[in-house]
């Protein structure tokens, strides 16, 4: 076990290899449902050869958007916290995990700021080639939903998804023993999409209608997001 600058970080001990990111979003830490959905993720992925690395975003100091516009213009950010350094793990994993617990049916806020802050991520579809999937908990409804959510807000980020695992343990606590096996399972279909490199026809059409809507709209504003200009000018795009 390595430890990273990112508190409560794990990293598995295999050879590097294709690596996948699982990030938990509920405020319980180690003690959340969610939490071992998401390690259930990066152990299915762990046993099909991956490289794995466990993140608790509640651990992290991430402050709000504002809206600035500054990572458009310069490709960076003007607050000093966590989230470059969390920004730079997404982008140099393979495959990334989204895991939340279901907060007045969305994601925590946790979470919801991590995603505010990748508006730049967006403009430039960063997560193009990448993959991931999502895990949802929640007491009693709207788990699939969160994590439908979890797993659009990835393939509008440019990522391509491959399932997700929502339980619901409110009634029946023991399910999240049956959502463990199913998370275990989307690991490995992780791992598997990554070595492939699975393409689905409909998530693929999505990004190539993105990409080109992206790239009108930075256009239009290349004199203001000089960053996300040249970022798309120097993959040619211009």
């Amino acid at each position: 076990m390595h430890t990273f600058i990112l508190p409560l970080a794990y990293h598995s001990m295999v050879k590097p290899g294709m690596k996948i990111l699982g990030i938990n979003a509920s405020p319980k830490g180690d003690k959340s449902q969610t939490h071992r959905l998401v390690m259930g993720v990066l152990e299915g992925a762990r046993q099909a050869g991956a490289d794995v690395t466990f993140i608790d975003i509640c651990a992290l100091d991430i402050h709000y958007c504002t809206a600035c516009g500054t990572c458009y213009a310069k490709g960076e950010c003007v607050f000093d916290d966590d989230y470059p350094m969390l920004l730079a793990k997404m982008l140099d994993a393979d495959g990334i995990v989204l895991g939340s617990p279901n907060y007045i049916n969305a994601v925590t806020a946790q979470l919801k700021t991590m995603l505010d802050r990748m508006a730049d991520v967006v403009h430039c579809q960063s997560f193009a080639g990448k993959y991931g999937c999502s895990v949802c908990t929640a007491g009693g409804s709207y788990a699939d939903e969160v994590a439908d959510y979890l797993n659009m807000a990835l393939l509008n980020f440019g990522a391509t998804t491959v399932g997700k695992a929502a339980v619901l343990v409110g009634a029946n606590p023991d399910a999240i023993v049956g959502g463990e096996k199913q998370a275990k399972e989307l690991g490995r279909r992780l791992a598997d999409a990554i070595r492939t490199k699975w393409v689905d026809p409909a998530q693929e059409e999505h990004h190539t209608e993105r990409k080109e809507y992206f790239k009108r709209m930075v256009s239009f504003n290349k004199d203001l997001w000089t960053h996300e200009y040249e970022y798309w000018k120097g993959r040619g795009e211009f």
